[in-house]
């Protein structure tokens, strides 16, 4: 099955992760994609490029590089990219994390076993700096009815592992902008538009998260961010609207607090240990 992996770089990415990435998804993988659509968000600086430059070698045609004069930001990013990716099938990859070995031939099998899935991502481990710590799995309920109940509450893909066809993405409108939420905005938009949607229980991805990134995301913007959630739930009609708001406000509540409490909030609650 021909399938195309959709990626976006900007000037900020290590250079060492991009490698461990590209060796990941090319030399590492059981199966291999017969497209990678790279978009680069603005310029990217020449040890990036030299990197790109590299793989291009290693690669061949399958890498499609498509520059962007200037930084538009993720979301604008991968649209221009799906726009570029010549496969129905897309499978999203993020430029510092590590695909496991059996992440292509999974998903693969996945979508010839089950023809009316249009999304589905699978499990994710997380780590920080160095891949043999990675203890923290980023987990996303599997049947569709779970992931419909989940969505309503909190994001039900890993949107760094997620594959979806192409032309219900374009169809949808592809991303919108919404601060850190431009993937649950557009995972709603399907959900609430009837698609067949699924999970793996496997884990099929390493993710690089590091320096308390999500204990940083507070403050009056993610708010703001969290009342368009709030309306687009509201428009859709997926979930009940008293209830919606009472989450609303708890949600909210939890972006006002100091980095370090909503840091142990989110590690204990929110994501489970797994012991080696």
């Amino acid at each position: 099955m021909n399938f195309s992996v959709l990626m976006s770089l900007y000037y900020k990415e290590n250079v060492i992760f991009l490698d461990e990435c590209f060796k990941s998804i090319w030399l590492n993988q059981a199966v291999k994609p017969n497209e990678i659509v790279l978009i680069l968000d603005g310029s990217v600086g020449e040890e990036l490029q030299n990197c790109v430059q590299y793989w291009g070698n290693q690669i061949g045609p399958i890498l499609k590089v498509i520059p962007l004069p200037h930084n538009v930001g993720l979301g604008k990013a991968l649209n221009e990219g799906i726009k570029h990716c010549s496969n129905e099938w897309i499978f999203r990859m993020d430029t510092d994390d590590i695909c496991t070995a059996d992440r292509f031939e999974k998903q693969v099998a996945f979508i010839q076993q089950h023809p009316d899935v249009v999304l589905f991502s699978g499990q994710v481990m997380e780590f920080d700096q160095n891949i043999s710590d990675a203890n923290v799995l980023k987990a996303v309920p599997v049947t569709y009815e779970e992931i419909k109940e989940f969505a309503k509450k909190r994001c039900p893909f890993n949107h760094m592992a997620v594959a979806y066809k192409r032309n219900v993405i374009l169809g949808l409108g592809g991303y919108q902008h919404h601060l850190f939420m431009e993937d649950y905005n557009l995972w709603l938009r399907v959900i609430g538009n009837n698609y067949r949607v699924a999970n793996l229980p496997d884990v099929l991805l390493y993710a690089r998260v590091g320096n308390g990134m999500h204990a940083r995301r507070k403050g009056l913007e993610y708010i703001k961010s969290e009342k368009q959630l709030l309306d687009l739930k509201k428009q859709l009609k997926l979930q009940n609207p008293v209830y919606a708001n009472m989450l609303f406000l708890v949600r909210s509540a939890f972006r006002l607090l100091p980095a370090d409490v909503l840091g142990k909030i989110y590690n204990t609650f929110l994501r489970k240990s797994i012991k080696k």
